[in-house]
C-alpha cells in the first residue's frame, strides 16, 4: 500500500493519479509510524504539520527505511526531511529538495505558509517563499520586469515572515503598485511546490530506491522504544 501525506502543496492529489495510493493529511509526529502499522509498503511525504504539533520525526522515517520501506520526499516538509535523510536512502524529488540538498536553501521557513482546513481544500492564506521566488524568476525570464525590480521583489519576499507574506505586502516593500504587479503575476505564477509534488507522485509509480552510500543500522533509542514499543 502506497501512502502519501499531502495537503496545501497538492490539494487535488487524489484526482491526479489512478494508482492504489492512499492520501492522508499533512504528517505530524507519529503519522509515519501509524502508516507502517497500517501496512504501508512505500511512503510519500509532501506536506507536514508544525508549530501547534510536533513535526514528523526523522527517527520514524529512518525506522521505515530500516524496514526496507521506500520513502519519498518533495515540495515542502518532504523536501526538508529528504535532504536530511537522503544518506540513509530517502528519495528526494524536485527543485526544492535539490536546493536544500545542495545547501542553496537552509531555512525551513522557505516552504512554510498558512492555509485553510481540508474541508476548504487547504486554501492558501499566504505565499511560501519558494513559490514567490519561482514566480519572480519567471517574471524575469519572460522579460516582464527588469532584473533590478525583480531583485527588489526577491528581497521583499525574503524579508517577510511566512505568516505575513502576500503579494500585496511584497509589492509594498518593493515599492511597486500591486495593481501593476498583479496582472504579471497572474500570467507568470509558478507553483514550484505543486510541480515537485506531482513529480513525487510520478516517482512513486515508476522509480526504485537507490541504496545508501554507506551501510547503517537503526538505533532504537530509549525514547523511541518508549514511544512506539
Amino acid at each position: 500500500m502506497k501512502i502519501v501525506f499531502v495537503g496545501p502543496s497538492l490539494p487535488d492529489a487524489s484526482a491526479l493519479v489512478s494508482t492504489d495510493m492512499e492520501f492522508r493529511p499533512p504528517a505530524a509526529q507519529g503519522d509515519v509510524m501509524r502508516a507502517l502499522a497500517d501496512g504501508a509498503t512505500s511512503i510519500g511525504l509532501i506536506d507536514g504539520n508544525f508549530g501547534s504539533v510536533a513535526p514528523v520525526w526523522h527517527k520514524e522515517l529512518l525506522f521505515a527505511l530500516s524496514k526496507n520501506i521506500i520513502v519519498f520526499g518533495a515540495a515542502s516538509m518532504g523536501a526538508l526531511r529528504a535532504a536530511e535523510c537522503s544518506a540513509f536512502g530517502m528519495i528526494g524529488i524536485g527543485r526544492i529538495f535539490e536546493d536544500y540538498a545542495s545547501g542553496l536553501r537552509v531555512d525551513d521557513a522557505d516552504v512554510a505558509l498558512l492555509f485553510g482546513p481540508a474541508e476548504l481544500g487547504y486554501s492558501p492564506l499566504t505565499i511560501p517563499l519558494v513559490n514567490a521566488q519561482a514566480t519572480i524568476d519567471t517574471l524575469f525570464s519572460r522579460h516582464m520586469l527588469e532584473e533590478a525590480m525583480c531583485q527588489r521583489l526577491r528581497d521583499a519576499a525574503r524579508a517577510l515572515f511566512f505568516k505575513r507574506r502576500s503579494w500585496k505586502r511584497i509589492a509594498e516593500l518593493a515599492g511597486i503598485e500591486l495593481a501593476t504587479l498583479q496582472p504579471m503575476i497572474d500570467i507568470c505564477w509558478t507553483d514550484q511546490k505543486r510541480q515537485d509534488a506531482i513529480a513525487l507522485l510520478e516517482a512513486m509509480t515508476g522509480s526504485r530506491k537507490s541504496s545508501p552510500s554507506d551501510p547503517w543500522q537503526f538505533n532504537a533509542t530509549p525514547l523511541f522504544r518508549k514511544m512506539y514499543f
